[in-house]
């Protein structure tokens, strides 16, 4: 009889490509994986591997066998979800993912308020890019993420909570006056520093600045504390989003400039499968980041309102 330990054996195939690898993410040896992946062949009656020298590869059966095998493992969660988490809201295991442009300067506020609110949930927490993330959240690896939004998956339920500014972050012997409002027209008239490709918040600055933008891809980093020393030490500018001033910006030799209206924004929510059981413990977990927060404005000097 085919079993779910099967097409999770599979899923783990399917995104690796590779035995050795799909048994260590299953924790089992790679004979094993391999012997439940040969009777799951023959229990359908189809080859559902391509084996190479070069690698492994779905046939077009597998891969469609994997695809619905997602569904099933997906719903079987969900099912075990409804069971665990219908007496009590937020208690028990709650897998988390956060983009990186979020977690440091949201998760030291929320998981204090969280753990007063909620003492007997268990965070499991995965800091990544959003890509990765909602791959995560579809495979069920993960029951909700905190990203920006919107997304474009119509299997998702999505949850705003605020809104999040951006601020142009210059040199402080730019000549802008300090209280001055900026325009995107300003951006392009400077060299434009940003994360790598594949952080939404890249993205999201590229949308308002528009074609004309000066980016710098000769000056790429994986985190606003590097993008922000290469400002501090004047070669260049960038767009930096509210919630993280406080921790991000301290350094003297740089001021902040607020645009005009309407200002450049990000929305930022939480997303989880519709099909999840718990929704109940995700309006949970949004009412806490948001009373958690209490979106301030940051106290950077240069930063009027």
């Amino acid at each position: 009889m085919l079993t779910l330990r099967q097409l999770r054996y599979l899923q783990a195939l399917a995104r690796h490509a590779h035995f050795g690898r799909a048994a260590e993410e299953c924790a089992v040896s790679q004979p094993a994986l391999s012997m439940q992946i040969r009777e799951l062949e023959r229990l359908l009656g189809v080859e559902l591997l391509e084996r190479r020298q070069s690698g492994l590869a779905l046939t077009e059966v597998g891969a469609e066998v994997a695809r619905r095998a997602e569904h099933i493992l997906s719903a079987t969660r969900d099912l075990v979800d409804c069971a665990r988490h219908s007496s009590r809201v937020l208690s028990g295991n709650l897998r988390l993912g956060v983009i990186p442009t979020l977690a440091p300067y949201v998760l030291p506020r929320v998981l204090p308020e969280l753990h007063r609110r909620h003492p007997d949930v268990r965070l499991d927490l995965l800091e990544t890019q959003t890509k990765a993330l909602v791959t995560e959240l579809s495979h069920g690896a993960l029951d909700v993420i905190l990203l920006a939004l919107p997304i474009d998956k119509q299997d998702f339920e999505t949850l705003a909570l605020f809104d999040d500014s951006f601020l142009l972050a210059v040199p402080a012997d730019d000549p802008i006056p300090e209280r001055g409002r900026v325009t995107s027209r300003d951006v392009n008239a400077r060299r434009l520093i940003l994360l790598e490709e594949g952080h939404c918040l890249r993205d999201q600055a590229l949308a308002y600045c528009g074609p004309g933008t000066g980016v710098d891809n000769a000056l790429r980093a994986t985190s606003l504390a590097t993008i922000l020393q290469m400002v501090a030490s004047g070669y260049g500018v960038t767009l930096v989003p509210e919630v993280a001033v406080d921790v991000e910006v301290r350094d003297e030799r740089i001021k902040l400039l607020r645009f005009v209206e309407p200002q450049p924004r990000r929305s930022i929510g939480l997303a989880w499968r519709r099909t999840s059981p718990r929704k109940a413990d995700f309006l949970g977990l949004g009412s806490t980041v948001v009373e958690a927060l209490k979106i301030e404005k940051p106290k950077k000097k240069y930063c009027p309102a």
